[in-house]
């Protein structure tokens, strides 16, 4: 498959959240015009977000995909939906499942509903420690550093703690 590389973040804090990873990863290999290359391992990360929350799991996978950003987009948003989210008013609020579109290629949109890079990539360990492990040289296309680079110019990420094996994970 030709097409774009793009990174997309997994998360969950409600409900078997690893199933809930296994889901959207099992999802966006069942897409077409998606290839799932490879996924980071799982991190156990603090909640960011208005409490009381519990802890979120959270991955990342690198995609090749044929899908333009857009309906990139949808489809995330359409496995989210299948997993049961329900977007309200509360941003940052808990959730089954989270997929956020971090990177498409070195493109940067800033569109209505869509802008890549995720805007606070370059702020949240929870995002940036699975994209360091599968891509640390990836150049972000705003910020021209590594992502390696930005992951450590966070410092010590106690918040963010390898989960261990998952069942039927990688």
């Amino acid at each position: 498959m030709s097409g774009v590389g793009a990174f997309v973040a997994l998360g969950s804090n409600l409900g078997e959240r690893e199933e809930m990873l296994a889901f959207g990863a099992a999802s966006l290999r069942a897409s077409a015009g998606i290839r799932v290359e490879a996924l980071s391992p799982i991190y156990e990360t603090d909640p960011v977000g208005p409490p009381p929350q519990g802890a979120y799991l959270n991955a990342v996978a690198a995609l090749r995909t044929t899908l333009e950003p857009r309906p990139l987009l949808e489809r995330l948003l359409a496995i989210e939906a299948q997993a049961g989210r329900e977007r309200g008013p509360v941003r940052d609020a808990p959730r089954r499942l989270d997929l956020d579109l971090l990177l498409y290629g070195s493109r940067v949109i800033d569109e209505p509903g869509l802008v890549v890079p995720h805007p606070r990539l370059h702020e949240r360990a929870f995002a940036l420690v699975p994209l360091r492990d599968l891509a640390p040289d990836f150049v972000h296309p705003v910020l021209g550093e590594t992502i390696g680079r930005l992951a450590g110019a966070l410092g010590p990420c106690p918040g963010v703690r390898p989960h261990g094996s998952a069942r039927g994970w990688r």
